[in-house]
């Protein structure tokens, strides 16, 4: 174990084994393709060929390099093969049965002294380990794909593990360019630990008729950076794969968060297992594209049923940092806007708000000088609610308590004129709360837009059980002219991005109280190895913990899942006064301002 692993045998040549042996020979590895399926060695090989030559063409390597790293790949269909390799990694299909043959056939083949990887992303390395003749050398090592461009790689240590291998492997991971988080045997580990939950919470979310699968890939790619939505991001994985991590999740938990949705059994058992069949949630162009055609469930586009009502004019109430973006995101498209406060004062505060955000656009080119005037010309800051009495929509972005929103809702339908919209911007509350705080609970709304509002393009259009459908049609197509990306959503807590986002960073939350992993080995496993633009806990921390406690106790005061109760950890930091950025100190301390 303590000799350079220069020569590697990967068992199973299929995406995931084939970028694990691209990077190793391009890494200076001897690298040892083993596979029973010759088609699949010989695509291994053309998998290679084919990037080398692009890396010539791109001027990256020379074709003596080229040729050089495609002599290091040799391709057998004998387990005999590996019998001098330093390292074997097997990357067979995710069953116990499949890779306990392939250790108990390695047992007799390699040295003693030969590390014995396993790339499992949810089977128990510790049940592996047991069933070979040296569990001292046996690991996990996972990779994520594409292999070529993640950076991350989980080293998995089980009881037996022998920390030397451990050592090894870890720098061979960070001679490859990637980084190593060494990690304990526990289902999903980290990375997939934390992202199937997430998956499974949206496919459970599509199998109830919710949303639809675009709305809510759309509403977790523009809502929270992330690089693909979480329906289509099944189908590159397939459906069959994270069934399987999920089985093996939930009987490593027994939490009911993980238990597999039945919808990923009735697609796995129907052939439907995503890209690689050519159909999942969504159908493609043919088995192993990535290109989306329109099926059944595509929905029209702009067609929309029904007329909406007319819409010129705008108010926002609310004086704080949602409300004057929201009236900034109005007025840049053209609508007249009365922005409204408690106070002249706090409106005026308000406009200038705007004015400096506008400004900012100004100087960074992103508009001119004219349009900025014209901008601010249309928005009037008024001190009194009663200045809404002819705006054709309200906009209501004030605190999130539902009885300061019903309060308001109640004056806005003395003042407001018949056929006004009324919308709530909350992110968490019940809409048809304040729908009933009014006497025409049909011209109720909800429009929860993202901060910072003139960014983000994401707005979730929530309809309750009384919403007019010409109300839902004048909000989608306001939503559409303002330049951001409606999503419809039924009256539910969470709505689709905080029902699936809370979740997920509270499972975080649970790994770091049970010691499992460090804030820096989670947040660092989801942006390396998951693409997300911020870790869970740096998230956290800007989102405010006082915030984020309380859309997890209306979750799970909604749905009464006992995996929706809110971590003790995040409930004693916010006791402690710990809330985030905006106090110094949350799961991370910050330099005060």
């Amino acid at each position: 174990m303590d000799t350079p692993l220069s020569t590697i045998a990967v068992v199973g040549l299929g995406t995931m084994g084939t970028g694990i042996a691209d990077v190793l020979v391009r890494a200076g590895r001897e690298v040892i393709g083993i596979d029973i399926s010759d088609t699949a060695a010989a695509q291994a090989v053309a998998a290679l060929e084919a990037s080398t030559a692009r890396a010539v063409a791109r001027e990256r390597i020379t074709e003596e390099e080229r040729q050089d790293v495609l002599a290091r790949f040799r391709t057998f269909s004998d387990l005999q093969a590996a019998a001098d390799a330093d390292l074997v990694i097997e990357v067979v299909p995710e069953s116990y049965e499949a890779k306990h043959e392939v250790f108990r056939a390695l047992d007799g083949i390699v040295r003693p002294g030969t590390i014995l990887a396993t790339g499992t992303n949810a089977l128990s390395v510790t049940r592996l380990a047991a069933d070979s003749a040296h569990p001292e050398r046996v690991l996990g090592l996972h990779f994520f794909t594409p292999v070529q461009a993640m950076k991350l790689v989980e080293v998995v240590s089980s009881v037996l593990t022998d920390p030397r291998a451990v050592d090894a492997v870890t720098r061979l991971a960070q001679d490859l360019g990637k980084e190593p988080v060494a990690v304990g045997d526990r289902a999903g580990f980290i990375a997939d630990g934390l992202l199937f939950g997430y998956l499974n919470q949206a496919a459970a979310m599509y199998e109830a008729k919710y949303a639809s699968r675009e709305d809510i890939d759309a509403a977790m790619r523009l809502g929270c950076g992330l690089p693909m939505g979480p329906l289509a991001l099944l189908d590159l994985i397939g459906v069959d794969t994270a069934r399987t991590v999920l089985e093996a999740m939930y009987a490593d938990s027994h939490d009911r968060l993980h238990a597999p949705a039945p919808i990923l059994k009735q697609l796995s058992e129907a052939g439907l297992t995503g890209r690689k069949s050519g159909r999942g949630f969504y159908t493609y162009e043919a088995p192993g594209s990535g290109e989306v055609v329109r099926d059944a469930l595509t929905p029209l586009g702009a067609a929309e049923a029904g007329a909406g009502r007319e819409v010129r004019s705008v108010g926002v109430a609310g004086s704080g940092t949602m409300a004057s973006g929201i009236a900034e995101v109005f007025a840049k498209a053209g609508y007249e806007v009365v922005l409204a406060a408690r106070s002249q004062e706090k409106a005026d505060t308000a406009k200038a708000r705007i004015a400096k955000s506008l400004a900012r656009s100004v100087d960074k080119g992103r508009m001119t000088g004219e349009a900025r005037d014209t901008t601010l010309a249309l928005i009037t800051p008024a001190g009194t609610l009663d200045a809404f009495a002819e705006v054709d929509l309200a906009v209501e972005a004030v605190a999130e308590d539902l009885e300061i929103k019903q309060e308001l809702f109640a004056r806005l339908d003395k003042i407001c004129k018949p056929g006004a919209v009324l919308a709530t911007t909350t992110s968490s509350l019940p809409v048809v709360a304040c729908a009933r705080a009014t006497s025409r609970p049909q011209d109720v709304i909800g429009m929860h837009f993202f901060n910072p509002a003139p960014a983000m393009k994401l707005v979730e259009i929530v309809r309750t059980v009384l919403t007019g459908d010409d109300v839902h049609a004048t909000v989608r197509e306001v939503t559409t002219r303002i330049r951001k990306h409606p999503v419809d959503c039924g009256d539910r807590a969470g709505f689709i991005v905080n029902a699936l986002l809370f979740p997920y960073l509270n499972n975080a939350i649970k790994m770091v109280q049970e010691h499992y992993a460090t804030l820096d080995d989670i947040d660092a496993a989801m942006k390396l190895g998951g693409g997300y633009p911020m870790g869970p806990f740096e998230l956290l921390d800007v989102v405010g913990l006082d915030v984020s406690l309380a859309i997890e106790q209306v979750l799970h005061r909604e749905f009464r899942d006992p995996g929706l109760a809110p971590a003790p950890l995040l409930e004693h930091l916010v006791a402690a006064g710990c809330l985030g950025r905006k106090t110094g100190r949350g799961f991370r301390e910050y330099a005060r301002r």
